[in-house]
């Protein structure tokens, strides 16, 4: 029996293939070319808008360096005069004039203490004197301070009272009692001068030591 025959074969020959690969190159450059002429054109930034456009400045961070001042936390003072160990000490900010005493040994047992404020907070630097005859006084509530004497009230005083005021005798209080008594009492210093017997000197040694 006869064998079917075979479907014939395409051969295009040598010139044929040259010519589908020039074909072949022609189609890929072409789509290249097509895919660059597609892109998408960079437009530049002119250098007057980029100029207009703030830039944030960077903030520095604070500086936690050696160089950074550091707030005191001690004070150093000198405490002289009669105490058991004189000379400097070196105490916690707000520490008190007793703290530098007992720092220092503590006060000897003769030592005066009246012209020590041992309440006052110390201040770095200064020197604190402990029963230094001479020393200031010390300041504060626990200074002692003069005694202020008395005005003395024209409307209750004595005759006897009236006489130790300056100028006044016997006679000059008996008739401060009786312009008293007369007129109901003074309603101000200045009446005095309505007493027969005080003049303007008189006058002028008692308006500061008498009220009403």
């Amino acid at each position: 029996m006869p064998s079917p025959p075979r479907p014939a074969r395409f051969d295009p020959g040598r010139p044929g293939l040259l010519l589908l690969c020039a074909v072949a190159v022609i189609a890929a450059g072409l789509s290249a070319w097509l895919t660059w002429a597609g892109r998408p054109d960079s437009v530049p930034v002119p250098a007057a808008v980029l100029s207009a456009v703030d830039v944030p400045t960077p903030i520095a961070a604070p500086s936690t360096g050696p160089s950074a001042v550091a707030s005191p936390t001690s004070v150093v003072v000198a405490v002289v005069g009669q105490v058991v160990t004189p000379g400097l000490v070196t105490l916690p900010l707000g520490s008190r004039v007793a703290d530098a005493v007992a720092a220092a040994g503590g006060a000897r047992p003769d030592a005066d203490l009246s012209t020590v404020n041992l309440a006052r907070v110390l201040v770095d630097g200064e020197q604190v004197a402990v029963g230094v005859p001479g020393a200031p006084p010390a300041d504060g509530p626990s200074a002692a301070t003069p005694d202020v004497p008395a005005l003395l009230n024209l409307n209750t005083a004595t005759e006897s009272e009236l006489e130790e005021l300056p100028g006044v005798g016997p006679v000059l209080a008996g008739r401060i009692t009786a312009y008293r008594e007369d007129q109901g009492g003074f309603t101000s210093v200045d009446e005095l001068q309505e007493v027969s017997g005080i003049g303007p000197s008189t006058f002028a040694d008692l308006q500061d030591a008498v009220t009403v």
